[in-house]
């Protein structure tokens, strides 16, 4: 095996919980891991050195975003998304499935791929299995995303069937066309919505073609925790044990202690950037709200065990007043907090399983 070469290894489990290492050409991944979302090729409200610095290894960009706007090509001519957003960790990229599916009235779906509007300029746009493959390229993704459709919630048990098996398809095309790289790697994507069977029959499709890690998708999409709860328990299990297995768009830092203890391995959400850019925090006592009127005097951090900018430096009346006069450094600590407490958060988790602690009392279950 080479020194670059993409590789998966499960170091320690604790219930069905795994404690993993994942290798790329651009850097290791340490599993249970957070991605930030760096949808437009930034973390918002961030600098990339300051992502870097809360303990991320890798973040998430949008093939569907980049493909807009600045465009692939000129992505690629510049040097590839690392070297345009200054980061030279792994990066993985969404296919654009979940984005296109948003824009149900502006879109048109079949079996070759789905046709859209932009909604930037309204300009028309066809986005297939192979195109999607071909921007991720483009941008030099180092985890690289089958397209699929994301079906909605709730959602008819035919038509996930149909839309479960047309990913399926969709799905060989991806692989087909991939150029493998050293250090590199292709997911593909389990759907079929709140259905085991047909969650189970998506997990054999994908694992027949065979990929470098596998990703469940179609959750996280309006239905409840217990459901998608329920789905992991029945589902992840049927994912190959020596690849990573990711949870796309998940979520609270509940959500991802309990997907873990399904044997989830990678997560993405926007919310501890976007709760930062409107007043809310989590720390370990809960979620903060710097906006209420009884901040206004607390000399306090937002959490006293945190090690972020925004809890070393500022106090919680600074940051209720620059949230209320609508300053711009309101957004940037508590984002950078926010990011720093998922990282913590799964930092937390990843000791437990080692220790084999995560399934007792006082495992960090709360925030």
């Amino acid at each position: 095996m080479s020194q670059t070469d993409f590789d998966f290894r499960v170091l320690a489990t604790c219930g069905a919980a795994r404690r993993g290492r994942i290798r790329t050409s651009r850097g290791t991944i340490e599993t249970p891991a957070f991605m930030p979302v760096g949808t437009l090729a930034t973390v918002k409200a961030m600098l990339p050195e300051s992502v870097a610095a809360t303990g991320a290894e890798i973040l998430l960009s949008n093939t569907y975003h980049l493909m807009l706007r600045p465009g692939p090509d000129r992505i690629d001519r510049l040097g590839g998304l690392h070297a345009f957003m200054n980061w030279n960790k792994p990066i993985l990229t969404d296919s654009g499935g979940f984005q296109v599916m948003s824009l149900s009235a502006l879109r048109k779906l079949t079996e070759k791929g789905v046709t859209f509007r932009s909604h930037i300029d309204g300009s028309e746009h066809v986005l297939t299995p192979e195109r999607s493959i071909e921007i991720q390229h483009k941008l030099g993704s180092d985890i690289t995303m089958c397209l699929d459709e994301c079906t909605p919630y709730p959602v008819d048990m035919k038509m996930a069937e149909s839309s479960m098996r047309m990913s399926m398809r969709w799905a060989q095309r991806c692989r087909d066309v991939f150029v493998p790289r050293p250090g590199h790697a292709l997911f593909g994507i389990q759907q079929g919505s709140v259905c085991p069977d047909l969650r189970t029959e998506s997990s054999e499709a994908l694992t027949g073609i065979g990929f470098d890690g596998y990703a469940i998708g179609g959750l996280a999409v309006g239905e409840p925790q217990d459901a998608m709860l329920g789905i992991l328990e029945k589902t992840v299990a049927t994912l190959p044990h020596d690849k990573p297995r990711y949870l796309m768009g998940v979520g609270t830092p509940d959500d991802i202690l309990q997907a873990v203890r399904h044997g989830v391995d990678m997560f993405d959400c926007v919310m501890p950037t976007r709760s930062g850019r409107t007043g809310q925090a989590f720390t370990r006592l809960g979620r903060l709200n710097i906006k209420n009127s009884r901040h206004a005097d607390d000399p306090e951090p937002l959490d006293p065990e945190c090690r972020c900018p925004a809890c070393r430096s500022y106090s919680r009346a600074y940051l209720h007043h620059v949230f209320k006069a609508n300053e711009i450094i309101c957004s940037m600590l508590i984002t950078w907090h926010n990011l720093q407490f998922y990282q913590d958060h799964v930092s937390r988790i990843r000791a437990a399983i080692t220790e084999g602690t995560l399934e007792t009392p006082g495992s960090p279950d709360s925030p």
